[in-house]
């Protein structure tokens, strides 16, 4: 079940595999003809099954993060790419490193710094003396999954390299435009408490993110756990021998993927993500509220929950439980009120309990 949408931080639900939420009794069964390429019920929940193994295999390695696993569920469901932010030490760089190797896909990690060039993420022309010519290089985005390790960490100009591959999935270059691999995710990390040296994200890049999520730390019960691994000789550079192995296919993948998309949405809901927007940007807090890019996110991402919790259709329960990770990243505050200490989280969690909710 979803939690409370009083919380202001990213909820950790228990996976729907686990403890599936019962479906409303009037509701009608899915039918064939919503499942993503005529797919039966037993097929989608196979695939919901798939994704619930790569949510325990990911456990083998990493402890105490099963809503930051469950958030990147969530966006490669919704085709979105999803930006990390905790301190040095919460096992980020971990965290997608398993992701990717329980999907089985290919994936590259790029340490972003204050010299890294554009070219260096896309790829460049490089001229190759024995062909007498011109020959583009791919880079490393040209992958599954990407890692932007510390992406405040190079100059906007190396940011934007990133742009038209998470919103085109492709990258241009020499006149040409060369496709990115699918599916295709970008996990990016950045450290909330260390400001020098890096660049703030500008909003059109951040607006790219599907979902921020907030690494915390572990709590006592976890961390002994982790300690407890690191005695025993876990390596987290070895994940092959942690026992993190491949456990879905890229076909699974995709056709998870089209099956959250194919989830029934009513227009009572679509009116109330739009109420939803319109309160932030009517906030007297707010500056910039959430943009339309920001809505068909939201409701990407709800449905992707809802597919997850076996729902023919989403209820405000989904929408509400995936405002604030959606939405946090997307809002800048007035001066005044970040000098008061307003937290966009506040804000969001007070639009939620001041917009009707549809029934």
């Amino acid at each position: 079940m979803t939690d409370s949408p009083e919380s202001p931080t990213w909820p950790a639900p228990a996976f729907p595999a686990e403890t599936a939420p019962a479906q409303p009794a009037d509701a009608a069964p899915e039918s064939p003809s919503n499942a993503a390429n005529g797919a039966p019920d037993a097929d989608h929940a196979a695939l919901r099954e798939a994704m619930h193994r790569v949510r325990l295999e990911v456990g083998k390695a990493v402890v105490g993060q099963d809503g930051t696993v469950t958030g990147l569920l969530i966006a490669l469901l919704s085709r979105g790419h999803v930006l990390l932010e905790g301190v040095p030490g919460v096992a980020k760089t971990l965290l997608v490193r398993s992701f990717s190797r329980a999907l089985g896909l290919d994936t590259a990690r790029v340490q972003f710094t204050p010299d890294l060039m554009p070219g260096d993420v896309t790829g460049s022309l490089v001229y190759d003396a024995r062909a007498g010519g011109f020959e583009f290089r791919a880079g490393p985005v040209f992958t599954h999954v990407l890692l932007a390790d510390e992406i405040n960490r190079t100059p906007p100009k190396t940011q934007a390299a990133l742009l038209e591959a998470m919103e085109e999935r492709q990258v241009s270059s020499d006149g040409e435009s060369r496709p990115l691999p699918d599916p295709f995710l970008v996990a990016a990390t950045q450290n909330p408490i260390e400001h020098e040296g890096t660049y703030t994200l500008p909003e059109a890049q951040l607006d790219r993110f599907l979902l921020k999520l907030v690494v915390d730390l572990p709590n006592r019960e976890a961390e002994v756990d982790v300690l407890r691994r690191h005695a025993r000789g876990f390596d987290p550079r070895r994940l092959k021998e942690a026992g993190v192995d491949a456990v879905v296919t890229a076909s699974e993948i995709l056709a998870a993927q089209r099956a959250a998309a194919s989830v029934a949405v009513d227009d009572d809901l679509l009116g109330y993500v739009v109420d939803l927007a319109r309160a932030t940007r009517q906030s007297p807090s707010v500056l910039l509220g959430v943009s339309p890019r920001a809505t068909t996110g939201l409701l990407a991402a709800a449905k992707a929950w809802a597919w997850l919790g076996g729902y023919p259709a989403i209820t405000p329960d989904h929408v509400q439980t995936m405002l604030v990770p959606v939405w946090r990243h997307r809002i800048r505050l007035r001066p005044e009120a970040e000098i008061e200490g307003v937290s966009v989280d506040a804000i969001l969690t007070s639009v939620l309990q001041q917009t009707r909710v549809p029934i």
